[in-house]
């Protein structure tokens, strides 16, 4: 009796799995951005990116691919505790994020420490990716981007004397300066003058009142949109027409939606304009986004979409979602022809890429040129 009501108990297992589907396997990536707070525009920009790249390549190993958000609210705290609950929570295999630097710099440790590869769209910092196996990017890193600036500086802008403002408060603004710096005083550039703001300051006059009278060519402010366009206007409204450059975190509308004919000029170095890319993936990207958003596509969305497909591309490769042979198919990637152009791994897990020099005019980004690495 013991047996047949053991047979009967199969029968009835197997008959509920035969009536009942098998719940879908899917592949969770976290995304850990800021949504609101400070870099919101930014973040907002990159994650708009990821759905877009999502929803053109939606599966791998045969399986679907889910996407994780949690919002840093642009704070280094919130960014750490993302990334554990993405990783212990969520069982993400990869993770897209962070957008900022010092936010970045908050969470990579933890991934690092659990073997889940990390992956940043647009954290420049070399301190990023420096002596770490699980983290990446897919932007150009700030020693490049500032040498680039200085090059184009005195190469192309004639500039002889500079003189910098830098935001304090963000690594990404101090690093990317340091390195301009150096290379700007190689190339037999001087720097008059050094001043520092602080992240979410209104006032900048006696910033603009300590360098205006060092009568430089050029003014090099390495800051985030917001403060660069805050900036901008101050200048031109206490009579100071000294030309600005900038770099990548200035590539965002509101730039422009601030500081208005202000920017206008304005030059900065960028991973992304549609110039200057004609891969595959980045027509069929750029018409998708458009499209879908209804606004033109810049940077962020870009280098938002490359982290995906980027990881999708390593998983198909490592043919494994484990962490040591995910990060390994990282590691090798060669001339992956993203939307920002193609993507080689390089030293220290950062990409060899071009850097694009844009310039504001009429009221939009225009390419200038590219500067080889």
């Amino acid at each position: 009796m013991k047996m047949l009501a053991f047979w009967k108990l199969i029968a009835l297992i197997c008959a509920v799995s035969w009536f009942t589907p098998a719940a879908a396997e899917e592949i969770a990536i976290g995304c850990y951005i800021p949504i609101t707070g400070s870099a919101a525009a930014m973040g907002q920009v990159v994650w708009k990116g990821i759905q877009t790249a999502r929803r053109l390549k939606p599966q791998v190993l045969g399986q679907k691919i889910s996407l994780k958000l949690v919002d840093t609210k642009s704070d280094r705290i919130e960014a750490a505790n993302a990334v554990s609950r993405l990783i212990e929570k969520d069982k993400v295999v990869a993770i897209i994020g962070e957008v900022i630097s010092g936010d970045t710099l908050a969470g990579t440790p933890i991934a690092e420490r659990l073997a889940v590869p990390n992956l940043t769209p647009t954290a420049t910092n070399p301190l990023v990716t420096q002596n770490r196996q699980y983290a990446f990017r897919v932007c150009f890193v700030d020693t490049q981007q500032g040498r680039a600036a200085a090059r184009f500086a005195r190469e192309y802008l004639k500039a002889q004397k500079v003189a910098i403002i830098i935001d304090q408060g963000q690594d990404y603004c101090v690093g990317l300066a340091a390195f301009f710096m150096e290379e700007f005083q190689k190339l037999g550039g001087q720097i008059v003058a050094k001043t520092f703001i602080q992240t979410g300051d209104q006032d900048f006059s006696a910033q603009i009142s300590a360098i205006k009278p060092t009568a430089p060519d050029l003014v090099y402010a390495p800051n985030y949109y917001a403060e660069d366009a805050l900036l901008a206007r101050q200048m031109r409204e206490l009579g100071f027409a000294a030309p600005i450059l900038t770099g990548d975190g200035a590539q965002v509308s509101d730039l422009i939606a601030i500081g208005g004919a202000a920017v206008e000029g304005l030059y900065l170095t960028a991973h992304f304009h549609r110039e200057a890319v004609n891969t595959p993936l980045a027509q069929e990207f750029i018409k998708a986004y458009e499209a879908e958003t209804k606004s033109e596509i810049g940077a962020f969305a870009a280098l938002g979409g490359d982290c995906y497909f980027l990881l999708r591309d390593a998983l198909e490769r490592a043919q494994t979602t484990k962490g040591p042979k995910l990060r390994q198919a990282l590691a090798q990637t060669k001339n992956f022809p993203g939307v920002s152009g193609l993507i080689t791994m390089g030293p220290d897990n950062n990409p060899i890429k071009e850097v694009n020099i844009l310039k504001v005019q009429g009221g939009k980004f225009v390419y200038v040129t590219k500067l080889a690495p």
